[in-house]
């Protein structure tokens, strides 16, 4: 490409923008509302949300209480949810909602609301406040409209963000481990397993329980290794008869069998102390 075309290409692009940034300045600045309206309609379906969204703006008090509000309302939601602000958007939709409850367009407002927020759902390692209220909304649209399209889409949405819940609390759990605290990482696998109990890491999660427990008990204390060397058999006694058929059975029986040995060998020890010999 030469460099003359090059400058007659960037000339015709910055005249083009300009024209069309001159004519938007007219539409906004026009108290002809049905026209302003008709250009509104016309960005929109353009996918120019940006103009579109300044002018249904402006036009929403203008036809508040008209046939043509509800439209206006509708596409300026869908404007922000198109420029990818959905705090914006689930706002909007939720307001839609509350505005128009007898809407033709509720069941589809329900969900595109509830898809805002899964959007808004952030990296694991964050606050997953905003997965969990997908997960709500989500499960209220299928329970409010079993038989409408969205509801395998919205079931998949509710297995993911519950995925992504399970993997942040295993993470959470699995760094208790990693730094030592070994009854905070017990009782939080604990409560993964009872939290997410299908997970078909449950047995992953149940075997690296026992471990903690059995380095608990281990770090423990002469007078605390009783108990807690017991509590290590419980949960293999547990593990036994929730996953039958788990290939992690071996090494829970292992992990039994030490537990056992080393409570054999304190009371062992006990019982010649308080004897004397």
């Amino acid at each position: 490409m030469t460099k003359s075309y090059t400058h007659i290409l960037l000339s015709f692009l910055l005249c083009a923008f300009l024209t069309s940034c001159s004519t938007f300045t007219k539409v906004q600045k026009s108290n002809d509302y049905e026209y302003k309206l008709r250009m509104a309609e016309n960005y929109f379906v353009k996918g120019n949300y940006t103009n579109a969204q300044v002018l249904f703006e402006s036009l929403l008090p203008v036809f508040k209480g008209t046939a043509k509000f509800e439209n206006i309302y509708y596409k300026n939601a869908y404007c922000a949810y198109h420029l990818e602000d959905y705090v914006a958007a689930e706002n909007l939709f939720k307001a839609f909602l509350e505005t128009f409850p007898s809407s033709s367009k509720s069941e589809e407002i329900e969900y595109v609301r509830a898809y805002s927020y899964y959007k808004q759902s952030p990296k694991v390692e964050l606050d997953q406040t905003n997965t969990t209220k997908s997960i709500a909304l989500m499960q209220a649209f299928i329970n409010t409209h079993p038989n409408a399209k969205q509801v395998a889409e919205a079931t998949q949405i509710i297995d993911a963000c519950r995925s992504k819940l399970e993997l942040k609390a295993f993470k959470a759990a699995e760094l208790y481990f990693n730094l030592g605290h070994y009854k905070a990482a017990a009782v939080s696998l604990n409560n993964l397993i009872y939290d997410f109990p299908d997970s078909p890491k449950a047995d992953e999660y149940k075997l690296l329980s026992i471990k903690a427990y059995y380095r608990y008990a281990e770090n423990s204390i002469i007078d605390k290794q009783v108990d807690r060397y017991m509590q290590v058999l419980t949960e293999c006694a547990d593990f036994a008869d929730r996953f039958t058929n788990s290939k992690l059975a071996v090494e829970v029986s292992q992990l039994q069998n030490k537990a056992q040995n080393n409570l054999n060998n304190i009371q062992h020890d006990q019982s010649k102390k308080a004897t004397g010999s």
